[in-house]
């Protein structure tokens, strides 16, 4: 469905995911007329749940476990919950399967999970009681439209840990294996070499979210955060059109304001001619990392882990120890396929009995690949799942599997795969997606970006969309 270009508004925003759809209501929330635009017959970019498998099996396409949801300053102020989302919170917030047939996890206390570190307990508490009580100042710098730059100077603590590499920082803090295993697979969700500076960031990140707020999911499906956010922002008066792929910034109705969930490639699509040479020149410099190769299951049975508490959450980091996980993502960064991939792992139907029917059970799984790759990696992550639940492919009633070019053409952001709009390293973290006074904004009159490729990055929270809502409104209102 298309409007007439002869109607006018305030702001159209072109996507409707999470960040998309927080700008949106941002923009209508201070009296704007919005129109917001998506290309696919459903909304949800991101956070898009359908039965892929069998009948009645309902599995989250692409995000599924959410503590930066649960904690986003813009959604908790929101009455989501008075337009269906209902958050299911597991006892534990994320588990890591070890190969002597136990594991470790993250619990709301902290020193509940120091308890299974051994010698590192007090080393763990120590290290991270402090961040957790500090979260509150912690999340107003990391969820800016300059991650980090306010805490490395504020909060000397967080920020001289955050910008080492994992590599590092897990060898200074920990002697154990367990706890260093625990702290490579929160690392791992940057997509790059722990090797590499800022990788301690994500893992002390998640691992605060984890004591503070859990690791929860939303009952029905990710597609449940979105449906509650376009809700709320119809009863704003904003407008919704589904089926529109947008090729070029001169289709779209007339408005003040423009404001696009896309990544710099997809702008210079839409508006190569009218951007200047230099400003494009830097989009075109712009880096995309490694895709993802990622599995939905149809199960007969609960998956059968080793570790019984595995089943006490719905996110389990399958990848050994932090050497193996060191040395998988290390290859995937450098164009290679590991033969023992880390995996991120949610078994949501544990703890929402919708996603399947009775008695049977889901699974969704990824692992990070080359950027681009085509190759079927169910093989390496079954292996992988194998290693701590034995038994787990005679639990498989039906699979369905997305390459990195799946990915992409299921949502455009995901160039080649990577579900994070670009590498956040520390040359783009603190310039997505170009370096400017206000990041959102771009050379054309009126034309913001507010999708993952903007601070503060990949994640379903809507700031990059709220912060982006609020740039235009400032300049242009």
């Amino acid at each position: 469905m298309m409007l007439s270009v002869e109607r006018e508004y305030d702001a159209v925003v072109v996507g409707s995911g999470p960040n998309g759809l927080a700008a949106a209501i941002t923009l209508a929330q201070a009296g704007c007329k919005v129109l917001v635009v998506e290309g696919k017959q459903s909304l949800g970019g991101g956070a898009r749940t359908a039965e892929l498998t069998l009948p009645g099996f309902r599995h989250d396409i692409c995000s599924a476990i959410h503590p930066l949801g649960v904690s986003s300053p813009f959604f908790r102020a929101l009455p989501l919950q008075e337009y269906g989302l209902e958050w299911l919170y597991p006892p534990l917030a994320f588990a890591h399967a070890l190969d002597d047939g136990t594991a470790v996890w993250v619990e709301s206390s902290v020193s509940a999970t120091a308890q299974r570190l051994g010698e590192d307990r007090a080393a763990y508490i120590h290290f991270m009681q402090p961040l957790v009580e500090g979260w509150d100042k912690i999340a107003t710098a990391v969820l800016s439209p300059r991650p980090l730059t306010h805490h490395v100077l504020t909060l000397a603590r967080f920020g001289l840990a955050a910008l080492q590499p994992a590599t590092r920082l897990a060898q200074r803090l920990f002697r154990g294996e367990a706890a260093r295993a625990l702290f490579a697979g929160l690392a791992a969700h940057a997509i790059q070499p722990l090797e590499y500076p800022l990788t301690s960031s994500f893992a002390i990140v998640e691992g605060i979210l984890g004591h503070r707020y859990g690791w929860p999911l939303a009952r029905g499906g990710s597609q449940a955060i979105v449906d509650a956010l376009a809700g709320y922002f119809r009863t704003l008066g904003g407008e919704i059109v589904t089926n529109w792929m947008v090729r070029s910034l001169r289709e779209l109705p007339r408005s003040r304001v423009t404001l696009l969930d896309i990544t710099p490639r997809q702008l210079l699509e839409l508006a190569a001619e009218a951007l200047p040479v230099r400003y494009r020149r830097q989009l075109e410099r712009y880096r995309y990392g490694p895709g993802v190769f990622k599995l939905d299951y149809a199960l007969s049975e609960a998956i059968p882990w080793s570790a019984p508490e595995l089943r006490d959450t719905a996110t389990v980091h399958v990848g050994g120890s932090f050497k193996e996980i060191a040395a998988a993502e290390r290859a995937v960064f450098r164009g290679d396929l590991p033969e023992k991939p880390f995996v991120l792992l949610a078994q949501q139907s544990l703890f929402d009995p919708s996603r399947a029917p009775h008695g049977k059970h889901t699974a969704w799984a990824y692992c990070h690949v080359p950027h681009g790759s085509r190759v079927d990696m169910t093989t390496a992550i079954e292996a992988q799942i194998e290693r701590f639940a034995p038994g787990f492919r005679d639990c498989v009633l039906a699979r369905h599997a997305f390459t990195t070019v799946d990915m992409q053409q299921y949502n455009p952001n995901y160039i080649g795969g990577d579900i994070n709009g670009g590498v956040q390293d520390w040359r783009q973290l603190f310039t997505r997606p170009v370096a400017r006074l206000v990041p959102y904004s771009t050379p054309l009159k009126g034309v913001y970006l507010c999708s993952s490729s903007t601070p503060p990055g990949g994640g379903v929270h809507g700031m990059c969309g709220y912060h982006a809502a609020r740039a235009a409104l400032r300049a242009h209102f």
